[in-house]
């Protein structure tokens, strides 16, 4: 299937590694030009070598809004405009241990919301008077399935929020022949995961093989999912041809044994 985005204009924020990384190999693969946002001009210069076609490398925080819309007003000039906003700039999940709520402090909950919820908010603003002086447009929001669990509470909620910007930015820009998305990852495979599971044997006094079984046991399809595997439906979701899917908040985790969704 032809996915329509030969020659698209594309902005994928937290590029340098993980999910974001691998959505801006899929979308290149695709055809698309690639604008690759992350904080640091090292990590976007390796990050560029592994993505196959025209790429711009903008260096930008996205809790900053004036670098956001600096980095934006670039693309814009550069391609003329901006097609496809894949929001991925976020703090990874699953890093240091989840405080209970006695410890948790004002300063964790709002470093989390400001990092993913502004951050994903500033960008698509950034991006939306392109988008809707041209009548299209496609904005996929990276999320998580902590969204669906408890046991984060931070997690939880900048997951959630998310979702919700998601589908309140569809309904105030459908009409302009905007979609917008939400994707929730699970446990998914990156850079990240080697050290991940040595963390987790190290604490359960087991192997890394084990570690690694205990992981796929919490997925339907009992393996974990790899970073492409997310981009794939990312990049589905950023072509004309997801035109009938908007507002609505997608799991690409795997499944969830036990769980329904509805």
């Amino acid at each position: 299937m032809d996915l329509g985005l030969g020659g698209a204009r594309a902005i994928v924020t937290g590029a340098s590694r993980g999910i974001g990384l691998a959505c801006a190999q899929a979308l290149a693969a695709e055809g698309a030009r690639v604008a690759l946002v992350a904080r640091t001009a090292v990590d976007l210069d390796a990050a560029a070598q592994q993505v196959n076609g025209e790429t711009l490398q903008l260096t930008a925080d996205t809790t900053d809004d004036a670098a956001v819309r600096a980095a934006v007003d670039r693309v814009v000039e550069a391609w003329g405009g901006v097609d496809v906003l894949v929001n991925a700039a976020a703090r990874p999940a699953g890093g240091a241990p989840i405080p209970k709520l006695t410890d948790l402090t004002d300063d964790a909950v709002q470093v989390e919301f400001d990092t993913k919820v502004m951050g994903y908010l500033r960008t698509a603003r950034a991006v939306a008077p392109a988008m809707i002086a041209q009548g299209a447009g496609r904005i996929v929001n990276i999320s998580g399935l902590n969204a669906r669990k408890t046991g984060s509470i931070a997690g939880t909620i900048r997951n959630v929020a998310v979702a919700a910007l998601t589908a309140n930015l569809a309904d105030e820009l459908g009409p302009q022949g905007i979609n917008v998305t939400c994707v929730h990852p699970g446990i998914t495979d990156t850079e990240r995961t080697p050290g991940m599971l040595a963390d987790i044997a190290g604490k359960r006094g087991i192997s890394e093989d084990e570690a690694r079984e205990g992981l796929e046991a919490t997925t339907s399809l009992r393996r974990i999912i790899t970073a492409a595997e997310v981009a794939d439906v990312v990049t589905f979701l950023a072509s004309p041809r997801a035109v009938a899917v908007t507002g609505d908040s997608l799991g690409a985790g795997g499944g969830q044994p036990g769980v329904v969704h509805y």
